[in-house]
């Protein structure tokens, strides 16, 4: 982690925004760390707290994706990027999918469900699945209706990171292949993505992981994760 700090160089204070979002059946709370750490580089941070349990995927996307850019709406903010975790990599596609947002720049996805979640497939008829984690959990799965799935390559400057460890052994047996217990390393993967890495965390911890985190801001700034 030493030699990946010495890389990360500080900004002229708010002259680029990271809009931070968090996972499904979180909160901005999450994020928290990742915000701390980022801020201190000089970046404008928008830790986006957004009620994931509420409303199916594009109805979460366009009403706080909205309100988050309205606040980069300043001169100063010369470019705005994007951290995300879980499902909040999928609201940001889906946004991006039908709208524009200038002075783009490069995006890190943790964790993403990018093609999807066995889980979804084998639990989603739940009743209790459903009331823990509501529409928007629902169109997580792996088929080819699912929201992920529809959405295609994406065109943007993108980085994903993918964790294989797991807390939760009861829930990875229902994923094939390697996986951080809610997504596979293989389904984190999406067409157009610029660069790729795996790291030893787990899915509900990845966003607090130190490393993870300064993955992320190599990524923001140079474009590719650090080797």
């Amino acid at each position: 982690m030493e030699n990946l700090t010495a890389k990360l160089k500080p900004i002229a204070k708010d002259s680029e925004a990271i809009i931070l979002l968090h996972g499904l059946a979180r909160t901005s709370r999450s994020m928290s760390k990742a915000a701390r750490l980022l801020a201190a580089y000089g970046y404008k941070i928008i830790n986006v707290d957004y009620p994931s349990r509420s409303a199916d995927i594009s109805l979460l996307a366009q009403k706080y994706l909205d309100q988050a850019l309205k606040q980069c709406d300043v001169r100063c903010i010369q470019k705005i990027h994007f951290l995300t975790h879980s499902m909040g990599g999928i609201l940001l596609r889906d946004y991006l999918a039908g709208h524009t947002v200038d002075k783009l720049g490069r995006v890190v996805m943790l964790a993403p469900p990018n093609q999807g979640s066995e889980i979804v497939d084998k639990l989603g008829g739940w009743k209790l699945f459903y009331t823990l984690n509501g529409p928007a959990g629902l169109q997580l799965g792996t088929g080819s209706g699912s929201v992920p799935n529809r959405l295609g390559p994406v065109n943007f400057e993108l980085g994903v990171i993918a964790g294989n460890k797991t807390i939760n052994p009861l829930l990875s047996r229902l994923i094939p292949g390697i996986n951080d217990g809610k997504v596979s390393v293989s389904r984190a993967q999406v067409a157009g993505m610029k660069d790729f890495i795996v790291m030893p965390y787990s899915h509900p911890f990845i966003m607090r992981r130190k490393a993870a985190i300064g993955q992320a801001l190599h990524f923001i700034q140079q474009g590719i994760f650090a080797r």
